[in-house]
Parts: structure tokens; sequence; C-alpha cells
């Protein structure tokens, strides 16, 4: 089927303003931001354009187009026992509108709270504008609407055509869009980095009898082409709606489980939650005093790496503007490392990691525990395999964790019965250390660059 004609082939404008533009409106804030007794200020302005595609049942469901901006600004005035703050925001740039946020950030700081570890990041840590690396992160799609709900649609036959039993979609998305961010402090230092980022997302429903089940799949890069055939994404998507159906709940056993890359990059996530600099000044983290200690096993590391061209994270400065660098969060299975911005650094009497905003890039690997899927399957010989997980059940203070969960019962290392209804539970700090296979087949369309991940010893709780 091809597009209506009424559908335009020419490629949709996503155009960016010029950066040395937003780079001058960000330094009129700051310039705005002088006198009245302040004592620092920093600004930040983001614009992006986008544009989305949704097809179902062959048809357009929806085309979106999307061009937002917003500048903040935020004043630190001088207190008796630490700064006053105050931040603003605007998505008009002239220079009345300019004057007015920082006006009004100037006079919310007159009200609001002292704080000690209130301010700026250190002058010193700051990136260095002439100095900062090409990252190769922009690479816009010069891509009309009839070609984007052509590719749509050619993905979602290729659902509807992998199984008979696949009756409809619940959709088919090509997104595209670019954007630039500046920031800037009263350092004298303004920064601009601009990226893109493409997917093409399929939500397929299969059918056998009153039953009905959907799942998806997608891809996802900087780069156009490299975001994946869009028959081998439906089929994909396919699949897994089809392979749900039938599932039961299981009885209730403790065993081994194994996380898919695009699950296992979450459970990683609750790692960095639990090294963020936010828990840990509050005491809210289960790995408080944790700091150069077996975490997870020996031979496993988890490596940041910001400057990594193209990827999904990588980033030459963190939101504060301090620059960014290779650092090792776990070496050896030990702990090397926190995640601290500025704020979080001074409550805790440590220096910025550069890592306002979280980790950046991160790639996990093991290489004397690392196996295909498949032999990974078969190391655990009995237990499940996750395909899904519900709701947000981890508790960074205690480590517990508990999420509702679908997957694959494992029986003598083969695939067999689907699973739903169930709860996987157990304790991070457990769960890590009990990591007992990475897989090869990483999953790069995130920040977190892992394998699939074999924890042993957690409760399955089911009927």
């Amino acid at each position: 089927m091809t597009a209506p004609n009424h559908y335009s082939t020419d490629p949709v404008d996503l155009s960016l303003p010029d950066a040395a533009e937003l780079k001058a409106r960000v330094q009129q804030a700051l310039d705005d931001a002088k006198g009245d007794g302040i004592v620092g200020a920093a600004a930040s302005l983001s614009v992006s354009a986008g544009l989305t595609v949704t097809v179902r049942g062959g048809d357009v469901e929806a085309i979106e187009f999307q061009r937002d901006r917003d500048l903040g600004v935020t004043i630190y005035r001088a207190g008796k026992a630490g700064l006053r703050s105050g931040s603003a925001s605007t998505a008009d740039l002239a220079d009345d509108s300019l004057a007015e946020v920082v006006r009004r950030a100037k006079d919310i700081a007159q009200f609001t709270g002292e704080d000690a570890c209130a301010g700026l990041p250190d002058a010193a840590r700051m990136a260095d504008p002439a100095a900062q690396p090409d990252l190769d992160q922009f690479h816009p799609w010069a891509l009309s609407v009839a070609e984007a709900i052509e590719l749509a649609r050619s993905c979602e036959a290729a659902a509807l055509a992998a199984d008979p039993r696949i009756k409809q979609s619940e959709g088919v998305s090509v997104d595209t869009r670019a954007s630039i961010s500046v920031l800037g402090n009263s350092h004298g230092v303004v920064l601009a980095q601009r990226g893109t980022s493409h997917s093409l997302s399929c939500s397929a429903i299969a059918q056998a009898g009153d039953e009905m089940q959907s799942d998806y799949w997608y891809g996802a890069s900087r780069l156009p082409g490299d975001i994946g055939a869009p028959q081998a994404i439906g089929e994909r998507a396919a699949r897994r709606a089809v392979g749900k159906l039938g599932g039961k709940p299981m009885a209730t056993a403790t065993m081994p489980v194994l996380f898919p890359a695009e699950l296992a990059r979450g459970l990683i996530g609750s790692f960095f939650g639990a090294i963020s600099g936010g828990n840990l000044y509050r005491k809210s983290s289960f790995l408080l005093d944790a700091m150069d200690t077996l975490v997870f096993p020996p031979g496993l590391s988890i490596v940041q790496q910001p400057h990594v061209l193209r990827a999904a994270g990588s980033t030459a400065y963190d939101r504060e503007g301090v620059v960014t660098t290779d650092r090792a969060l776990v070496e050896d299975g030990h702990l090397r490392g926190w995640l601290l911005g500025s704020y979080s650094a001074r409550k805790l009497g440590l220096a910025s990691t550069g890592n306002a905003g979280g980790a950046f890039n991160v790639q996990v690997s093991a290489p004397a525990m690392t196996a295909t899927d498949d032999a990974l399957l078969a190391q655990m010989g009995d237990g499940l395999l996750l395909t899904d997980m519900m709701g947000h059940g981890s508790n960074l203070m205690t480590g517990d964790y508990s999420r509702g969960a679908a997957g694959y019962r494992v029986r003598n290392g083969q695939i067999a019965e689907p699973v739903n209804e169930v709860t996987v539970a157990g304790n991070l700090r457990d769960m890590f250390a009990a990591i007992g296979g990475v897989g090869s087949d990483v999953d790069h369309r995130g920040n977190v660059q892992t394998g699939a991940l074999l924890v042993d010893g957690l409760v399955v709780a089911g009927s």
C-alpha cells in the first residue's frame, strides 16, 4: 500500500537555530543577572524539533509535528549561612522576556532558605568550549511524511504476516527529532551541543480463542540507517506477542532468573540510583558504606565512557557543564565510584564527579562470565526467562526488590511454557553478587550497554 497523494513527499523541516544565536541568548540572560547582590547565575536553553507518525490497521492515526524551546535561569544571592537561590523559565527569547525571567528568579532568591552547599560548580571543573570533543551525535533524517507512513505500514504488514494469530496491531510509530542545548554560567563559560534521535516501534496483538496478548519491539539510534529493518522489527514484535499466548502463573519457587539485555539495563539502573549523590547524602542507599567493597562478582566491571562517538548516552559535559570523563564505577566486582553533581558532592564533603544528571554511556562487561543467551539458558538449567517487568519495586534504602513479571519457564536449558502474573523478588545487594553470567548480545539502544544478566536465587511468586 502506498501513501495517499495528499501526504507530502518533501522532507519535513526539522532545522534548528544557529548555535551562536542561542549562545548569545544565554549570554544575554547571564548579563542581565549581574548586579543587585547576585553572586552567581546559570542559564540553560534547549530547542528541539520532531516528527512522529503513527499508523494502525494501515490507516494513519496521527501525524505530530513538534517544536519546543525552553530557557531556564537560576540566580544565587549571598546569605549569612549560605546562598539563596531562585529559578524561573520562559519559552520567549526576546530581550524583554529574558530580562523578565531574570527578574523573577532574582525575586524568588530573596525569599528562599539559605544553603551552604548551593551554588555554581567549581570553575576549574567546567568543560572548555575550545576543547569540546565532536561526538558525532547529529545526523538529521531527511524524512517526508509520506515516507514515514510507508515505513510504518511496511513494519505493521510484516507483523501481521508473521503469524496467523496476529490479528491486529496497537500501532506502529516512526519518530525523528533533532535538538540543541546550550548552558552557561557566570564563570564565563557557555557550552552547546546538538544531537538527533530516531526510532521505529511496533506493538502487535495476538489472539487465540478468547485470549489476547500484546507485545512490542523497537529500534532506536542517532543514525536513521541504524534503527533496524522495519520488517525485522515487526516480525519480532509479532513473535513476542504470540509467545505470550497460553501464559499462566507458576508455583512459587526460588530459582535463577535471566534478565534479557533490554531488562538488564533497568537492573543496572537500580545500582546507579544506589550510588547517586542524592541518596547518599540523605543516607537512603543500601550501598552507603560499600565503597571499595565487593558488590558484584569478581571479574565484572561497569565503566562510564561518555565520549564514545554516536552513542545514545555520550556527552562532553554533565547538566551543570562539568566535564565528563571515563570512570570505572565497578572494577573487578568492587565499587569504585559515586555519581556526584556539585551540590551532592558538597553535602558529602567530596568533589563533583561530573555526573550531575546520572551516569553517561555505561558499559557492563565480565569476560570470564560472558556467553551467548542460549549458553546462559543452558547454564541456568531450570528457571525463568523474563520478557516483561511491571511496576517500580526497588527500595534503594534497604535494597528490597519486587516487581511484577512475565516470561518463559526454562527446563533443562530449554524454553518451555509461557508464564505470566508472577512476581520476582529478592534483595539488590544479593542479586548483584549473584550475577552468574553476562550475555554477549549487547543492547546498544540506550545509555546502559549490557547483555543479558543471569541472576541466581530469586523468588518467583505465583499461584
